[in-house]
C-alpha cells in the first residue's frame, strides 16, 4: 500500500506539470486513451468483454461517470492549486464515504465516528481557509471531486461480483476521453502539440499510475482491509516531499494543522470500524 501511494504521488505530480502546459481536457482524454488500450489489453488475456450492455447499465454505468466526472475536477485542479492542497484535500474521501455509507447504504455508524467525520470536515474548512487571503476557490473542485469519488466507491460496492477488475478499469478509462474532449469545450481549449518534455510527464503519469494501480490491488487482496487501508495516508506524505522538492511549494502552518485533522480523524475511522468489526464476529461466533 505504500508503494502504491508513493506511485500515485508521482503520477499526481506528472499530471500537474502536464496539466500546467496542456490543456486539462486533453491531458485526461490522453491519459484515458493509454490507460484504455493497456486495461484493455489485460482484460482481453483474461477472456473479460469490454463491448457489453452491463458498462452502460445500473451500478456499472454509475461508477463509469463517477470516474469520468472525478478525474476532470481532479485534473483541472491539478493545474490551479498547489499539489500539497489538492493532497491534503483528497484525504477526506473514506471520510465522505463512511458518512455516505451511512446515509444511503444503511450501515451503522455510531457517534465516535460521526464526531469523527465532523473533525475531519473541519480540517478540510482549514486547509481551505474560505474568507480569508490564503482561500482558493479552486480547491473546491478537489472538494466536489471527494464527493463524486464517493459516488464511484458506493456503486462498486453494489456492484455484480462477476464484473471483473479490470473491465471496470477499461471502462473508466474509455470514458475519460469523451470527458476530456467535454472539458477542453467548455473552457474554450483546442488540442496542443505535445512537446518531447510533454510527452515525458503523459508517459510517467500513466506508467506511474499503472504501478499505483496494481499495487493498490495486490494489497487490498493479500491484506486486512483494516490493516492496510490506513496506509493511504502516505499519499500526502510523498505528495508534499515531492512538491517540495520539484515544485518548490512550502506549506503553510494552517495547511499542516488542517491536514493533521483530516488525517488523525480518517485514522480514528478506520480503527473505530475494525473494532466494530471484531466486535460483531466475536458475537457471530463465541470461540
Amino acid at each position: 500500500m505504500v508503494a502504491s501511494m508513493a506511485a500515485f504521488a508521482f503520477e499526481d505530480l506528472f499530471l500537474k506539470r502536464a496539466a500546467v502546459s496542456l490543456p486539462p481536457g486533453q491531458v485526461v482524454a490522453m491519459m484515458g486513451a493509454g490507460g484504455a488500450v493497456v486495461f484493455w489489453l489485460f482484460a482481453a488475456r483474461l477472456r473479460q468483454p469490454i463491448l457489453t450492455r452491463r458498462a452502460l447499465s445500473g451500478a456499472a454505468a454509475v461508477r463509469t461517470l463517477s470516474e469520468a466526472g472525478a478525474t476532470m475536477l481532479y485534473i483541472t485542479a491539478l493545474a490551479l492549486i498547489p499539489l500539497t492542497m489538492n493532497a491534503a484535500l483528497l484525504q477526506a474521501s473514506p471520510l465522505v464515504v463512511t458518512m455516505a455509507a451511512a446515509l444511503f447504504l444503511g450501515e451503522k455508524v455510531g457517534w465516535r465516528r460521526w464526531s469523527a467525520i465532523t473533525v475531519g470536515f473541519l480540517g478540510v474548512m482549514v486547509i481551505l481557509r474560505p474568507g480569508t487571503e490564503g482561500f482558493q476557490a479552486a480547491g473546491l473542485l478537489t472538494v466536489a471531486c471527494v464527493f463524486i469519488l464517493t459516488a464511484r466507491d458506493l456503486s462498486t460496492r453494489v456492484m455484480d461480483a462477476s464484473i471483473g477488475t479490470f473491465q471496470l478499469t477499461t471502462w473508466a478509462y474509455l470514458a475519460l476521453v469523451p470527458a476530456g474532449v467535454i472539458l477542453m469545450a467548455v473552457q474554450g481549449q483546442t488540442p496542443q502539440a505535445v512537446d518531447p518534455s510533454q510527452w515525458v510527464d503523459l508517459t510517467g503519469a500513466l506508467i506511474t499510475g499503472l504501478l499505483g494501480y496494481y499495487a493498490v490491488t495486490a494489497a487490498m487482496r493479500v491484506g486486512d482491509v483494516s490493516v492496510v487501508a490506513p496506509f493511504r495516508y502516505a499519499r500526502l506524505v510523498f505528495a508534499m516531499i515531492l512538491a517540495v522538492i520539484f515544485l518548490g511549494e512550502r506549506p503553510d502552518f494552517w495547511m499542516l494543522i488542517g491536514a493533521t485533522l483530516v488525517i488523525g480523524s480518517g485514522l480514528y475511522t478506520f480503527a473505530r470500524e475494525a473494532r466494530v468489526k471484531r466486535a460483531l464476529s466475536m458475537k457471530a461466533d463465541p470461540r
